[in-house]
């Protein structure tokens, strides 16, 4: 077996914050130890113990102060690969925004949080979709943060795109077995869609569709650091992936921990 101590691991999901109240309104009192303020120096520290050499930081709110300081934690701390920011997509004006964030190399894709709102057709949208098809002429991938119950408009929605590179959070959050198997495993027929191994401890029921649907050359390691501390450490979530996938081949482990995100996100290899 290649040694995993040997084996190079990027962290394709983790968020970073300044915690306060109004910013992180979604951050409740019922979550309690993600109320308070993670920075790039606490990540690295949890990487270091796991095993763990790179990482893409995910935007957390909505707004381009949040990109702007994602893009500058990045530049501080060089093992901060990229950046999935957020722009306003439904903007006439988004390209603006877009030209000055791709001026730095690190600023790699856009998420909206998609799950958030009301219509769940969102999607689908004229505005929203002039702001995806702008995303092409930068290179930049598109994060999918969706529930399970979003798939069927996500197939219509990536189908639009066929150009495009989408990449889909915590397999799209599964509430159950079926209809998500089902529908995964369509949207999966899509060969410009990957998706992130994240956001889901139990992860034994969901993984070998996952596997079957993307196979690991589209699927990616993400910790999704510290909305996991709600029920897992960091260390004990890399170590239980690690056992998940300890059956595939050396190769297809290589994808998964680091190689599916280098390509979907254009980065430069570990």
């Amino acid at each position: 077996m290649y040694p995993e101590l040997y084996m190079n691991k990027l962290d394709a999901h983790h968020h970073l914050w300044n915690f306060n109240e109004k910013d992180y309104s979604w951050i409740t009192h019922e979550m309690t130890p993600l109320r308070r303020t993670f920075t790039a120096s606490d990540l690295h520290a949890e990487m270091q113990r796991a095993g763990v050499s790179a990482s893409i930081a995910v935007q957390a709110r909505q707004s381009l102060e949040e990109t702007r300081f994602l893009l500058t934690a990045a530049a501080q701390h060089p093992f901060i690969r990229a950046v999935v920011g957020w722009v306003p997509l439904t903007d006439i004006d988004v390209e603006m925004d877009l030209e000055r964030f791709a001026a730095d190399p690190k600023f790699r894709a856009v998420r909206h949080v998609l799950q958030d709102e009301p219509d769940d057709r969102y999607m689908l949208r004229d505005d929203f979709n002039r702001g995806i098809r702008a995303l092409r002429k930068f290179n930049l991938a598109y994060d999918i943060l969706i529930f399970d119950r979003h798939l069927p408009q996500t197939i219509e929605f990536v189908d639009k795109h066929p150009s495009q590179i989408f990449i889909v959070d915590h397999l799209a959050k599964p509430a159950a077995l079926s209809p998500w198997r089902e529908n995964l495993t369509e949207l999966a027929k899509r060969p410009h869609v990957y998706c992130k191994l994240s956001g889901l401890v139990n992860l034994e029921p969901y993984l070998q569709t996952a596997l079957e649907a993307f196979t690991p050359k589209r699927l990616m390691f993400g910790s999704d650091w510290p909305v996991c501390l709600l029920s897992i450490s960091y260390q004990d979530w890399v170590a239980h992936l690690t056992q998940q996938i300890a059956k595939l081949t050396e190769t297809e482990q290589s994808q998964i921990w680091s190689q599916t995100a280098i390509e979907a996100y254009l980065l430069v290899s570990l």
